[in-house]
């Protein structure tokens, strides 16, 4: 079994050419479709609908997690000041997303693996519900049955304007904050995290690193060098469009 976890595309077609290339039998996005500085709203869109496209007639499981930069084109949430917001655009865009929410979800777990688009905090899951009140073998279904019934709970919410906050949500979260937040979690003893969200250069294995909180991979770096994450018998490792 090879599964493919990509990074945020906002708008790109570069994933084709990875699944292309390694004919996987799973593959997650973590979730940006959208809000591209370089894209019209218009090859966003398509863009969108050729992954959804893929995810109903490829044959491949196929996995379609939520970002920041699709959840403000949610109906009800609507503008929360993020950059890339498409005022104009959200015309198009609200109407698609709003069609395929079940399409969508918040969090995927695979093994020993747990994948959402910024991470998870464990400070967010009790302030959410309640120290003791969530299951930490079942995060990611508890996550997105409240995703599912309360869409504004993974709004932006913390001090600091950046997201780096140990309160924020799956979507907003930067690396700093969630892994201050799980330092002294069972979260960091059950899970490797794999997000995007924050761009960096490319993925590094040396982000084991049990006295910063865990095990994490960020992947939002198909931008920068290509790269997206592989997990295959077991093993993960990286490939690249480049």
């Amino acid at each position: 079994m090879k599964t493919l976890i990509l990074g945020d595309t906002h708008g790109r077609s570069f994933w084709k050419l990875a699944v292309n290339m390694e004919m996987p039998d799973r593959v997650v996005f973590v979730g940006d479709y959208f809000d591209s500085f370089q894209i019209n709203t218009e090859l966003q869109v398509n863009n969108f609908l050729d992954i959804l496209e893929y995810k109903k007639t490829s044959g491949v499981d196929t996995v379609l997690l939520i970002g920041n930069h699709d959840h403000h084109y949610y109906p009800e949430i609507g503008y929360t000041g993020t950059s890339g917001y498409r005022q104009v655009g959200r015309f198009q865009i609200e109407p698609v997303i709003d069609s395929n929410r079940e399409h969508l979800q918040i969090a995927y777990q695979m093994d020993d693996l747990l994948i959402t688009h910024a991470g998870v905090s464990t400070v967010f899951m009790n302030d959410i519900f309640g120290k003791g009140g969530w299951d930490l073998e079942n995060v990611a279904s508890e996550l997105n049955e409240l995703f599912k019934y309360k869409p504004h709970a993974f709004e932006f919410n913390g001090w600091d304007p950046y997201g780096n906050d140990d309160k924020q949500t799956p979507i907003w979260i930067r690396p700093t904050a969630l892994m201050r937040a799980n330092k002294k979690s069972e979260l960091k003893k059950k899970y490797i995290q794999v997000f995007g969200h924050t761009q960096n250069n490319g993925i590094s294995f040396n982000h084991i690193n049990k006295a910063a909180g865990g095990k994490y991979y960020n992947i939002d770096c198909m931008e920068t060098s290509g790269e997206y994450l592989i997990i295959e018998d077991g093993n993960i490792g990286k490939g690249s469009i480049r």
